[in-house]
């Protein structure tokens, strides 16, 4: 996975996720984006990071999102790794 690569998966899942009309209003409510805001950050990886971050936080959002775009399921959690601060490790 290089960063192109996963900057291209996260676009993805983003387009997925605003196609999503019960999952997008939770992500917008949990993170405080507005409509105007997801357009403006949709290419900057940090913000595609925090896309991952969301779906990650439940495995049936990786399941639906991964099926709806035939990836595997551990493509989300490659890719973010492979964005800005991606690295971190987690304690949970």
């Amino acid at each position: 996975m290089t960063p192109e690569n996963a900057e291209t998966t996260a676009l993805k899942a983003l387009a997925w996720l605003v196609a999503d009309d019960e999952l997008l209003p939770v992500f917008m409510g949990a993170t405080g984006v507005d409509q105007d805001a997801l357009r403006a950050s949709a290419g900057d990886p940090g913000f595609l990071g925090s896309v991952l971050d969301f779906l990650l936080m439940d495995d049936a959002w990786v399941i639906r999102a991964c099926d709806a775009l035939s990836l595997p399921y551990d493509q989300l959690a490659m890719a973010r790794q492979m964005l800005p601060g991606g690295a971190q490790l987690h304690w949970t």
